[in-house]
């Protein structure tokens, strides 16, 4: 068996293709089988007064196909523009793998694995933002 497995700490929440899902009182684990299905863990949610940087900004486009409020053919080519733009900051091989790994993702319709990858840009951009403004 392929695809998702979720741990999920106790009250939990997940969002699964628009229902929000709460775990019981004991930590869990969910396997996702369907493929295609929309999941976003609410711990991790962007709130859109949050969207203040670019790889946020790209996220958050992410999450809105994730959480059926964007479809995925409007939000595509906002994800591919704003992964373009970021790679021309972004120009270490790190960033760039991740960056590589999000196109990648959004080109074959998984925004799930598009999201995780940019989040894993998010204490890189984090690091930059504070050096600029130190």
């Amino acid at each position: 068996m392929s695809g998702l497995v979720l741990k999920l700490a106790p009250r939990e929440r997940v969002l699964i293709n628009g229902a929000v899902i709460e775990n019981g009182d004991r930590r869990s684990r969910l396997s996702i089988i369907t493929p295609g299905a929309n999941i976003l863990r609410l711990r991790d949610a962007i709130h859109p007064e949050e969207v203040t940087t670019p790889v946020r900004r790209v996220c958050y486009v992410a999450q809105l196909v994730l959480s059926g409020d964007a479809t995925p053919e409007d939000a595509r080519i906002q994800l591919l523009r704003g992964i373009e733009q970021l790679s021309q900051v972004l120009t270490d091989h790190d960033s760039r793998t991740q960056l590589n790994t999000a196109s990648a993702a959004v080109l074959e319709g998984q925004f799930y694995q598009a999201l995780k990858a940019m989040r894993g840009l998010l204490p890189r951009e984090e690091r930059l933002l504070a050096a600029a403004r130190a």
